[in-house]
């Protein structure tokens, strides 16, 4: 449009790409709102960090030209339709026309910003904006053309035309879309809809979902939402409004399937839950859960695919077995590591059969130590019986779990063990199984869990035959032209090949990945040549326990050690290694994690970014650890990853860093002679070689007296061995490429 000249000439440095396009004369009393479009316009083109008349928001050039279309020339129509409609006839109108225009412009830059609004639906969201627009105009409700958008699209739009005449209507149609999307929150967010004739469809849905959230809402009978599921005559709502009623109800909500279809009762449960306080039978819970996660998982493995409501979620059956395994089994026979009577040590698994000792181990997979683990193993084969087969057992469990089950496994050196227990056909086919499929699932997880077991294989014909079967489905997906088959399959290949040496495979320059052999020192560096580690304590018993011994290692000769209330400083004497540690405050207190962030607070307020992370405790604690990163470390030392989500979190946050890991907690006698070897070599200016490193410290571990101390060595993997993170790194960079 043709602008004020004064007013264009202010813009023409900040927004030249969008104020001069126009040939519309626009009063001089509106131009303040067509400079706001402006304005937005120029902000958007700012996300990508340039302003630049192009927006790169995306990785597909194709979109990012659409989208600069739409939010340029797009725009710049849509400002002259308003300016030109004769239905449109007051200044107000117009106004507030133009306003809709910016409040679009706006509701997008939030949505890209927060990556809430996916950018491949820009194009959906204008057009509807238009449609919408011009029906207004025409007096015509939104409520038809807000039904057919897409949930992001849909709730920037009704916030924009707030006086339309289907604005109500459509906040109840976005509403229920929101629930479709998000059935966690129903009940958190119906009060303004209890009235409405979809509200008790909707806690029907939130009960199957959530069943936890709707027993506690029940147990407030007069308040508005417990009058709301009260009345409600779906037949699950029912029965846990009537468990809101019954004592330790929480332990009956694992089988509220079979409560509902009456294969069970709550007095025959009770007989394990017991009653005020007493009677409990934890063996007898524990083996309940076991037998109805057989049969649950029956149901959804079926052909019809029948998911149990109590399969998953809070209090769900899942989430049960797993707090009861680790509770009443693992953390008995972890605390009592030291014991030499194995059978003293292993009691409270006594009375477990085969089948619970397989989902005891399963369900503690970033729990159990290393030598439970061994001795849980050994007693699951002595339930089997003399003549044990092993291919008996996974088909009694319908196969649940089996491959975490052979991931542990490998990783425990117990896969070719395990497979010498069932004929050989069974075990090729096994395997098969374990390698089936990696592209049909809703995350990379199965795909990680074959990369991590292949290094920890070291039977050379059952390398041979996964890398084969690896190969015969990366052809398949080629044929079928499945893209990410391709991807995935293609990659393990390639990270497979290259675990044997004389294949020669450069995983740097074949996958395009930062080097994963090495590190320069000046890439350790900040701006001002310092190499600054950050190692995370917790405040429980054992972060109590190591933490003296960890100060202690470094020598006043060679370090300068300061300390406050929450932190200590150590600085190398000659100056670039900086290591910063919160002391292991009572957890129980939170004192820890108040540290944590306070020490963080510091870091960031006088720039110091760690190259280098260290977390001591154990697996359960990881998550927070990761939440605190500053990003982008170096090298990230940690026990045991604690799974597929910590180390696609770490990787998320860290994408170039080298991680050490161990199968088991990080043991002090280990962690300290790895950390000595890296602090030498940063102060020596050195480039650290893993491979390098990991055969001094070899040496050093091979004479080491202690025999836990080697075994705890052997866990350890280098991050050239760590091929689940590698494989991580590979697709995430595949995919930012396409």
């Amino acid at each position: 449009m043709k602008r004020n000249l004064f007013i264009c000439l202010l813009l023409i440095s900040a927004t030249p790409v969008f104020a001069l396009q126009d040939s519309v004369i626009v009063p001089i009393y509106r131009q303040l709102f067509h400079d706001k479009i402006d304005h937005e316009q120029y902000l958007l083109d700012q996300l990508d960090g340039k302003a630049d008349g192009q927006v790169r928001i995306t990785h597909k050039y194709e979109l990012n030209q659409a989208i600069t279309t739409l939010i340029t020339e797009k725009i710049n129509d849509l400002e002259n339709f308003i300016e030109l409609n004769d239905q449109v006839v007051t200044n107000n109108q117009k106004i507030r026309k133009l306003s809709y225009i910016e409040n679009l412009l706006k509701g997008l830059r939030y949505g890209l910003r927060s990556k809430e609004f996916n950018p491949a639906l820009t194009p959906d969201l204008v057009e509807s904006f238009e449609k919408i627009m011009k029906a207004d105009i025409d007096s015509i409700p939104m409520t038809a053309e807000i039904d057919k958008a897409p949930y992001p699209v849909g709730k920037i739009l009704v916030d924009i035309f707030t006086e339309n005449s289907g604005y109500a209507d459509s906040k109840k149609l976005m509403y229920q879309k929101f629930c479709a999307i998000n059935p966690d929150k129903i009940l958190q967010t119906i009060g303004p809809y209890i009235n409405e004739p979809f509200a008790d469809s909707l806690v029907t849905r939130s009960c199957k979902f959530n069943p936890t959230a709707v027993y506690n809402i029940a147990q407030a009978p007069n308040s508005s939402l417990g009058k709301l599921i009260h009345r409600n005559t779906s037949p699950v709502v029912k029965t846990v409004v009537a468990l809101s009623k019954t004592p330790n109800a929480l332990l009956y909500f694992p089988f509220l399937d079979d409560l509902l279809s009456g294969t069970k009762t709550i007095a025959g449960i009770k007989k394990y839950v017991g009653e005020d306080g007493k009677g409990y039978d934890s063996i007898g819970y524990f083996k309940l859960l076991v037998q109805t996660e057989i049969a649950y998982f029956k149901r959804m493995t079926s052909p019809a695919r029948d998911t149990a409501i109590a399969m998953f979620g809070a209090n769900g059956l899942r989430e049960k077995l797993k707090e009861k395994a680790i509770r009443h089994f693992i953390t008995p026979i972890n605390e009592q590591h030291d014991l030499s009577n194995i059978g003293a040590r292993m009691r409270a698994t006594d009375s477990l059969s085969s089948v619970d000792l397989y989902y005891m181990m399963v369900m503690g997979e970033n729990d159990i130590y290393t030598s439970s683990f061994k001795h849980s193993y050994t007693r699951f084969l002595q339930r089997l019986g003399k003549t044990a087969k092993t291919d008996s057992l996974l088909l009694l469990v319908h196969f649940d779990y089996f491959k975490k089950f052979i991931k542990m496994l490998a990783n425990f050196n117990k896969l070719d063990d395990f497979l010498s227990y069932m004929p050989k056909e069974n075990s090729e086919t096994l395997m098969r199984g374990f390698i089936a499929n990696l592209d049909n699932t809703g995350n990379l997880e199965d795909a990680i869990d074959v990369a991590d077991s292949y290094s920890s294989i070291t039977d050379n014909d059952l390398r041979a035959a996964i890398l084969g079967y690896v190969i015969k489905d990366e052809n398949e997906c080629i044929i079928r032209n499945n893209k990410k088959g391709e991807t995935i399959y293609g990659l393990l290949k390639t990270i497979f090949q290259s675990a044997d040496s004389t294949n020669k495979v450069d995983l740097t320059g074949t996958l395009g990945i930062p080097s994963i052999y090495e590190i320069e020192n000046k890439e350790m560096q900040d701006d001002s040549g310092r190499i600054i580690q950050q190692v995370y304590w917790y405040g429980d018993k054992d972060g109590k326990s190591f933490f003296p011994s960890f100060i202690n290692s470094f020598s006043p000769r060679e370090w300068i050690v300061n300390s406050n209330d929450e932190w200590y400083q150590i600085r190398s004497r000659k100056g670039n290694v900086w290591v910063y540690a919160n002391r292991p405050l009572d957890n129980d207190a939170n004192l820890d994690d108040s540290a944590q962030i306070h020490l963080n607070s510091y870091l960031a307020d006088n720039g110091l970014h760690p190259s280098v992370v260290v977390h001591r405790g154990h697996s359960y604690w990881l998550p927070r650890t990761i939440k605190r990163m500053a990003g982008n470390a170096k090298i990230v030392m940690l026990g045991s990853c604690g799974g597929f989500k910590n180390l696609n979190d770490i990787i998320e946050v860290n994408p170039s860093a080298h991680i050490i890991s161990t199968k088991e907690i990080g043991a002090g006698d280990i962690n300290r002679p790895i950390l000595n070897y890296l602090n030498q070599t940063f102060e020596s200016g050195s480039t650290l070689v893993w491979k390098t490193m990991w055969a001094t410290l070899s040496k050093l571990f091979a004479g080491d007296p202690n025999n836990a101390i080697r075994e705890s060595w052997d866990n350890y993997i280098p991050p050239y061995k760590n091929l689940g993170a590698i494989f991580l790194k590979a697709y995430n960079n595949m995919v930012e490429a396409e």
